[in-house]
């Protein structure tokens, strides 16, 4: 019989690994108690048989994670990239003002949440609240003060209630699922599905674009007794939404890509790992997982092949940082999701120092599907002699922003002025990042480009996770490349100098240069620092920081110098009525 993901927790705790379960056990003293009580602290160190303040480190590490009580209304705005666009920043400033000196209210900001097709984004009391504004904000927040319980946002209609399909998937129906793991449960032809996964050139799709079927091939190809799955889907970058996308629409895809991957690399263990921001997904993922445990497709003797998987869902604890393949790792371990050194390659010593395959949820999804339709079907999907499929998510100043399945070889204009609807009315489009903050901005001139691997990486940008982000003339590029670097800045896990410090110091520069306020040899300070960053942060987030101010200094330096000489902002953000005084 099939085991239960339940029963897989106890079987890693066996192992001597009690530190896996301290996320969970914080997030249960969270749920009950609204914060986690310092005497429910201790008792987690002294069932776990660890020192008081190592749990203590995680717990206060985590953005999710609070030692105390939120304030009766705890209002928190997004300000990032998208939100930032639409007006954010006042809706933060006017929100501070409405409830100043009311202690029983507490107003901040937060990181980009993944609903940027719904700007702006607030939360209450964690409850999420798309498209809000003043009015909206300051009723939810008095009903509370009132006594009436905040309700979040209404799920929108699925993709199947709008009427519409996806090409990826290649399920007709739900009898019809999981085509590859039946086959692949009845002939055992891992030699066919690696020789599949090659020839279709799938590649990761969580920014890297790095050939899957290499890590498959590494961890299939490692000589230990145990091995790990691992899909990431802590899409956390301003922008991003495609995974949150695919996992509400397409989770059978994600967990087939999994259990396949984990049948022919030779794994027993997988994770599922998804933000905590997105509840309605894991509902959706874990029901789908306890069917697949219910009719025999996942856990031990798959279908009777006498193969075995084992697969959970691990929520995240928060934090940007948790992105990063090995910080997301030591999150499962139960410790601080702080980045490790490299080498050793995580294909080789990942969880646990284990090999481990860790993919995105796209990659998952659309290996699973490549594997069903076949290698020729997916390259012929996309355009002009670019293989493929990808999932994108465009928003910013865009009138129909929101994540859509594309060819790849489709051009930036299509996908901002045909797919997303263009800007608004009045709105001239005048740069766009082509994956959020981590690709810089590009140029209007540019929208012609092709969505491609090579063409973008070129021009000194990458396709990413697809998160495109249109900016009009109503934004000030300097003051979206210095919204970018904050968000890198405050979300620095802070384990390694260049990193902690440099982002801090490339915020404070770009603030002065917004007020006015510059002197001689910024410019080549700024890239003194830059260079810094790239070569001696320990992990990718250091090391793209610099690339928003730099992709603004290349291709938008007009607006740079009228900053720096003429102490002027033609969109009249950065300076009192768009000229310093």
């Amino acid at each position: 019989m099939s085991s239960s993901p339940a029963e897989f927790v106890p079987a890693l705790l066996l192992q001597g690994r009690e530190t896996t379960a301290v996320i969970e056990d914080l997030r249960q003293l969270q749920e009950e108690h609204g914060y986690i009580p310092q005497p429910q602290l201790e008792e987690i160190a002294r069932r776990r048989h660890m020192h008081i303040r190592d749990v203590h480190t995680v717990a206060t590490y985590y953005p999710h994670f609070r030692l105390r009580p939120l304030a009766r209304a705890d209002v928190r705005v997004c300000d990032d990239m998208t939100c930032h666009l639409h007006g954010s920043q006042q809706l933060l400033q006017d929100l501070e003002r409405r409830f100043a000196g009311q202690p029983e209210v507490l107003v901040r900001d937060i990181s980009c949440i993944g609903r940027c097709d719904h700007p702006c984004v607030v939360t209450v009391n964690e409850h999420v609240h798309e498209s809000a504004d003043l009015a909206t904000s300051t009723n939810m927040v008095l009903d509370i003060l009132g006594g009436i319980e905040d309700h979040p946002d209404a799920e929108p209609p699925s993709f199947a209630e709008r009427g519409l399909t996806l090409k990826a998937d290649p399920a007709q129906d739900e009898a019809s699922r999981y085509p590859t793991l039946r086959r692949l449960a009845a002939d055992k032809d891992f030699d066919r599905v690696m020789a599949l996964m090659k020839a279709c050139e799938v590649r990761g799709m969580g920014g890297a674009g790095f050939p899957a079927f290499r890590k498959w091939e590494a961890v299939r190809a490692a000589h230990d007794e145990e091995k790990f799955v691992i899909c990431n889907g802590d899409e956390s970058e301003p922008g991003t939404i495609k995974d949150r996308f695919i996992l509400q629409h397409l989770p059978h895809l994600v967990l087939e890509g999994m259990i396949v991957c984990g049948l022919v690399t030779g794994s027993q263990h997988g994770y599922l790992y998804i933000r905590h921001e997105y509840q309605r997904q894991i509902e959706i993922a874990r029901e789908e997982l306890a069917r697949l445990y219910a009719e025999g497709m996942c856990g031990e003797n798959i279908l009777g092949s006498g193969l075995s998987f084992e697969l959970e869902v691990f929520v995240s604890p928060g934090g940007y940082i948790c992105g990063e393949e090995t910080a997301l790792m030591e999150a499962i371990q139960g410790h601080r999701a702080e980045p490790r050194n490299k080498p050793p390659r995580t294909v080789n010593q990942g969880l646990w120092g284990k090999p481990t395959a860790l993919n995105n949820v796209e990659t998952f999804a659309l290996a699973a599907s490549t594997l069903a339709h076949g290698a020729e079907w997916y390259k012929a999907q996309g355009r002009e002699g670019f293989p493929g499929i990808k999932f994108v998510g465009v928003t910013g100043r865009v009138q129909r922003p929101g994540a859509f399945e594309v060819p790849m070889g489709v051009s930036y204009r299509e996908l901002i002025m045909d797919y997303a609807g263009g800007p608004p009315p009045g709105e001239e489009l005048i740069g766009f990042a082509p994956s959020g903050p981590s690709s810089g901005y590009l140029p209007a001139s540019l929208l012609d480009t092709p969505l491609d691997w090579g063409t973008l990486t070129h021009l000194g940008s990458m396709v990413g996770s697809g998160a495109v982000i249109v900016c009009t003339d109503r934004a000030c590029m300097l003051d979206m490349a210095f919204n970018a670097v904050r968000f890198f800045r405050n979300e620095s896990c802070g384990k390694c100098v260049p990193c902690r410090i440099g982002t801090q110091k490339m915020v404070e520069m770009l603030e002065s240069w917004m007020k006015g306020s510059t002197t001689a040899g910024d410019v080549a300070l700024l890239g003194e620092l830059s260079h810094a960053l790239k070569q001696a942060s320990i992990c990718g987030l250091g090391q793209i920081a610099p690339v928003p101010i730099e992709s603004v200094l290349i291709h938008f330096p007009d607006i740079v110098s009228e900053h720096l000489n003429q102490k002027f902002c033609r969109a009249g953000i950065c300076f009192p009525h768009g000229r310093a005084q």
